[in-house]
């Protein structure tokens, strides 16, 4: 009897075996095609989610884009939004493609496609009215709420469709996730017939189970590696969409600095005019004094303005940070009190670097007035301020953490205080612009905004470590220079205003009447004679006509021709014509990247008197312009 169940069970064993191998490979190539048909159906409605995203991201960019052009005026506004419009009309073509087999999403795409089409008609018919010069009629047109309700019809069509693609996806996981476990569950059975059979199918079983498992741990290894990989590519979005909105905002204030300092030109150059010619009533010179400090501080705050917007014209330089940071030593030391002891730690062998020395200085006086006010708020008497100066290297690591820093060489500026530290909301909000956690009046919450888009227009990167009452650090990087020194800057003279003499000609172009008539007046107070045109056309026929003039003092930014193209065509004439540009907001004109062009004279506006004799008399002798 043994001996017949011996014989029976011997040829079962290779069967089970067999059998065992066969539902293994079938297994395995049933789940393979099943996990590739999954990701290829998920992929599309991961694609279709994000091109859906699209469409609605690029249709408020028509809207910003229009309403931008409706407050500012500024003629980039109408192509960035014609672009927007070629890349929406794209999106929804894709869409049509990939939605072709769904026809549920067919049919929203139907009824959201003219709605796109009626918001870039209103958008188009607002630039349509700005641009002919009713400003008015666009604002009114604005205003009857037909856009804002394309947009939220818009928004409610959009997340239809991204309901619908989600659960469209969650249907498609949970029939797979069945197909899987009906596989597993088949498996199992048929291992434990095979087990059943005989003691080797046992065995290889078991060497199947555990591989089982091990696929089972790298998949699920994957798909946390997935998951990680997604959250970190959206926290760059995040930083990504976070500069783009800090970059819409610069456009906005760089718009408004533009007619603000033309009319603050006006307002300090008039009052400089009225008290040099005045005589000496106390009172009336007293008020003029304060009227004209008031403008100097509005005049500061677009300054400000333009810092935040990485708008502001730079005149960078080699620059040894030792040295600068010396030198301040003793104005920190007057602006914070006695009662703040101020220490400077400053590194050997410290590299260059390359940057306008005049908002370094400017950067390190905002910080040291934030200490003493942080200080301040502690309640103490006194405090410590310490400025140290060291050679910096920001690796990959760092760089792929905060996605606006490039890896490489820095030279730091570290300020740290005893003051009441920050909190972690604090530090995060600490840039915007009008941020402040002073009294009203105390501050303006520009002083941290202004250093943020100088050192990042300089290539650079800002990091603040603090914590409540542990005092507050703040660190400037600004990229290694390893050029050439060049030239040393010559030093102006502090002492009495330099005056021209009548046959030294200066030919004044500018469009707005009341500043070019100030700039006039201005250099012939100062001795000069000065002529002038009010756009690029009669500059050049004066020119034409007075092979005399030896300085073309021009604004940048006028109508038809801007003050470089017609520096450009008056040097064709006159090869030998010193060239002084002004302006209270530069574009690209005599500014590429945030720096002055070379071999370029600038004088900012609004400017005094003394400004003008300093900077007119530095280009006339040949000292004024950028190196």
């Amino acid at each position: 009897m043994p001996a017949a169940m011996t014989f029976r069970r011997m040829p079962l064993l290779p069967l089970g075996g067999l059998l065992l191998i066969i539902l293994a490979i079938a297994g395995g190539i049933f789940l393979a095609r099943a996990q590739e048909h999954a990701n290829g159906r998920v992929r599309h409605t991961l694609e279709v989610e994000l091109r859906i995203g699209e469409v609605l991201e690029l249709i408020r960019k028509v809207e910003s884009n229009h309403r931008g052009y409706l407050i500012a005026g500024n003629e980039s506004f109408p192509e960035d939004m014609e672009v927007a419009v070629i890349q929406v009309r794209a999106r929804i073509a894709e869409l049509r493609h990939l939605t072709e087999n769904n026809p549920r999403q067919r049919r929203a795409l139907a009824r959201l496609a003219p709605m796109i089409e009626a918001k870039i008609a209103f958008a188009r018919e607002g630039v349509e009215m700005v641009s002919r010069d009713r400003r008015g009629d666009a604002i009114r047109l604005v205003d009857t709420g037909r856009g804002q309700r394309l947009i939220h019809r818009i928004e409610g069509d959009v997340a239809a469709m991204k309901a619908t693609e989600s659960a469209l996806l969650e249907r498609r996981i949970a029939a797979v996730d069945a197909a899987v476990w009906w596989l597993i569950a088949g498996l199992i059975v048929a291992m434990i017939l095979v087990i059943a059979v005989a003691a080797l199918t046992l065995r290889d079983a078991r060497l199947r189970f555990a591989a089982a498992e091990a696929a089972r741990d790298a998949a699920t290894e994957a798909a946390d590696r997935m998951s990680r990989e997604a959250a970190a590519r959206e926290a760059a979005e995040g930083q990504v969409r976070q500069l783009q909105k800090m970059e819409s905002i610069g456009q906005l204030t760089g718009g408004i600095a533009h007619d603000f300092n033309n009319m603050l030109a006006i307002v300090i150059g008039s009052l400089d005019m009225a008290r040099r010619r005045m005589g000496d009533p106390a009172r009336l010179t007293k008020a003029l004094d304060n009227a004209r400090e008031g403008a100097e501080r509005a005049a500061t705050l677009t300054a400000r303005l333009l810092a935040f917007s990485r708008q502001q014209p730079l005149a960078p330089v080699p620059i040894d940070t030792n040295k600068l940071v010396s030198g301040m030593s003793d104005l920190l030391r007057r602006t914070l009190g006695e009662a703040i002891s101020v220490e400077t730690v400053l590194a050997g062998g410290l590299w260059r670097t390359f940057a306008d020395p005049s908002q370094i200085e400017n950067a390190l006086l905002n910080l040291a007035v934030n200490a003493r006010d942080a200080i301040a708020v502690t309640g103490s008497e006194s405090g410590r301020l310490t400025i140290e100066t060291q050679n910096a290297s920001l690796d990959d690591d760092y760089a792929r953490q905060r996605t606006e820093v490039m890896p490489g060489q820095y030279v730091s500026i570290c300020v740290s205080d005893t003051g009441s530290g920050m909190s972690p909301e604090v530090i995060e909000r600490a840039f915007d612009p009008f941020f402040t956690t002073k009294e009203v009046g105390k501050g303006t919450g520009l002083g941290l905004s202004q250093v943020f888009g100088f050192v990042k227009q300089s290539g650079g990167h800002v990091a603040i470590y603090s914590e409540p009452g542990e005092g507050t650090t703040v660190k400037l990087y600004l990229p290694r220079y390893t050029g050439p020194l060049g030239e040393a800057l010559p030093v102006v003279s502090a002492g009495a205003i330099p005056e021209g003499s009548a046959d030294e000609i200066i030919l004044v172009v500018e469009d707005e009447q009341r500043v070019r008539h100030y700039s006039v007046d201005a250099l012939r107070e100062l001795g000069y004679t000065a002529i002038s045109a009010g756009d690029g056309r009669e500059a050049l026929e004066l020119l034409a006509e007075n092979p005399s003039i030896v300085l073309l003092f021009t604004d940048v930014i006028m109508p038809e021709m801007n003050g470089r193209r017609l520096a450009d065509e008056a040097r064709a004439l006159r090869p030998a014509l010193q060239v002084l540009y002004t302006t209270g907001y530069t574009r690209n004109a005599v500014v590429h990247n945030g720096m002055l062009d070379p071999g370029v004279a600038f004088l900012p506006k609004p400017f005094t008197i003394e400004q003008l004799a300093r900077k007119v008399r530095e280009v006339i002798d040949g000292r004024g312009a950028n190196r």
